[in-house]
């Protein structure tokens, strides 16, 4: 694919994530996404043969980061392994307030209805990501004496599930951002002891 070729897929993909935050993900047709991109029908299915198609390549271009990457990431620098879980949750936080181009409902749209394989599935992967991330920072944080923890795996998961099911509440039933601070700290203080915290 020639240099402008690349370009105009990506200005499409760029349009479409507005149009899937917009309207989730069935409510979308390829007219939806032609209105958009202000293209010809013929122009967009040069490119893109369904909504399904489109919608997948945008998730795709969702992860920031290979796996390894984002662990090393998450583990490097000089900051705390206290700190560098605060700035995690931080942008978990951000996540779940985003109003605009959020893909949570078209995400949870599409994966409610398409079977597809456990392994293969964005979220999970995604989910997967997030919690090896906080388990390493949580193993950090044991060996240097921040945190008290028995499993840092389970630690890591259990937060994972509140952060997931406070993005789905966003979009649901409404959470107020102290709601969503005080579901996360809840989770975080069974993770210093009082001898630390004396």
């Amino acid at each position: 694919m020639g240099e402008k070729s690349a370009k105009k897929k990506q200005y499409i993909l760029d349009k479409a994530r507005v149009v899937f935050s917009e309207k989730g993900f069935k409510n979308v047709t390829m007219k939806d996404i032609v209105d958009a991109c202000d293209i010809s029908r013929g122009g967009l299915y040069l490119y893109f043969s369904s909504t399904e198609d489109i919608f997948l390549e945008v998730l795709a271009t969702e992860s920031d980061e290979d796996d390894d990457e984002a662990i090393n990431a998450a583990l490097s620098g000089d900051a705390s392994a206290g700190d560098m879980l605060a700035l995690f949750l931080k942008e978990q936080k951000k996540d779940i307030l985003r109003k605009k181009n959020n893909l949570t409902v078209a995400t949870y749209e599409y994966y409610s209805v398409k079977k597809q394989s456990v392994k293969d599935n964005p979220l999970k992967v995604k989910f997967d990501t997030s919690v090896r991330i906080v388990e390493k920072l949580i193993e950090n944080g044991v060996d240097n004496g921040e945190f008290v923890c028995e499993n840092p795996l389970g630690c890591a998961r259990n937060l994972m599930y509140v952060v997931e099911g406070l993005k789905i509440s966003s979009k649901t039933i409404g959470i107020s951002e102290e709601a969503i601070d005080r579901e996360l700290m809840y989770v975080l203080e069974g993770l210093v002891s009082d001898e630390l915290n004396s």
